[in-house]
C-alpha cells in the first residue's frame, strides 16, 4: 500500500508547515490545545467540535496516534513464522509513537536456541539495522546514532552512508542478543513519517568457522503507521 499524506482539518486559518502528514507538532502549534478558536477540537465556546484531538477522553487523537503527540501511532500488524534454523528472531515495539523528542523505536531480539554457539551474518542486518521497507519509504538505524533529520518529523536529510565489510556477531547457546533501532522516513519524500502498511524482511546466514554459509533463511514483519 503506498503511503498516503495525512489530512488534518481545521474549521478557520490556513494549513501550517507543521500539519503535513505524520509530521509531530509542537506544544503551541494548531490542534495543541493552547488556542480557544476552534482549531483544537473545540467551538471556540470550549465544546466538543467532535474533530480529531477533540478530548474525547479516549486517550487516542486519532487511530493509533496518541493524544498530545501528533506523530504516527505504529503498530506490529504480522511477525513470519520463526525460521527453520537454531535462531528464533523477534521484534516489539518500544516506543510506539513518534514525538518531538524521539522517532518510533523497536526491539530486535536474537535468541539461540540450540546447545552449541551461533555464528550470524550480516551482524547488522539480522538486528535490521540499515534496513529499508521494501518499497523504501522507511528505514531503521541503530538507536545509539546521530543522523542528520528534523526532530519530530524524522525524515533523513541525505541517505546514510554505511561501511560494506561483511560483519559477524555470536550468539551463546541458550543466549540472547538485542538491539533497539530507530524508525526514520527515507530522504526525498516531500512529507515526514508517511502513513500506510511497510514490509520489512532480511536475511539470516548461520555461519561456519571458515564464514561458509552453512544454512539461511528469510525472516520479516509488518508495521502499519496511523
Amino acid at each position: 500500500m503506498s503511503p498516503t499524506r495525512r489530512t488534518m482539518l481545521k474549521t478557520v486559518g490556513m494549513l501550517s508547515a507543521a500539519a503535513l502528514a505524520g509530521c509531530t507538532t509542537s506544544a503551541d502549534s494548531p490542534g495543541s490545545g493552547n488556542d480557544s478558536d476552534g482549531q483544537n477540537g473545540t467551538d471556540g465556546d470550549g465544546n466538543d467540535s467532535g474533530l480529531p484531538g477533540s478530548g474525547d477522553d479516549s486517550g487516542n487523537a486519532s487511530g493509533t496516534r496518541p493524544e498530545g503527540t501528533g506523530g504516527p501511532g505504529v503498530l506490529i500488524t504480522s511477525t513470519d513464522d520463526a525460521p527453520e534454523l537454531p535462531i528464533v528472531p523477534s521484534v516489539e515495539l518500544t516506543r510506539d509513537v513518534a514525538t518531538e523528542e524521539h522517532p518510533p523505536q523497536l526491539r530486535v531480539t536474537i535468541t539461540n536456541e540450540s546447545d552449541q554457539s551461533v555464528r550470524l551474518g550480516e551482524g547488522r542486518d539480522v538486528f535490521f539495522e540499515y534496513v529499508a521497507d521494501t518499497d523504501r519509504y522507511l528505514t531503521f538505524l541503530p538507536a545509539d546514532g546521530e543522523y542528520d533529520a528534523e526532530a519530530g518529523c524524522w525524515r533523513l536529510a541525505e541517505p546514510i552512508m554505511i561501511t560494506e565489510e561483511y560483519q559477524t556477531v555470536t550468539i551463546a547457546a541458550g543466549e540472547s542478543m538485542e538491539k533497539l533501532v530507530d524508525l526514520y522516513a527515507t530522504p526525498g519524500e516531500d512529507a515526514c513519517l508517511p502513513v500506510g502498511e511497510f514490509r520489512f524482511e532480511t536475511t539470516y546466514a548461520i555461519l561456519s568457522e571458515s564464514m561458509e554459509s552453512e544454512a539461511q533463511a528469510t525472516w520479516g514483519f509488518s508495521l502499519s503507521l496511523e
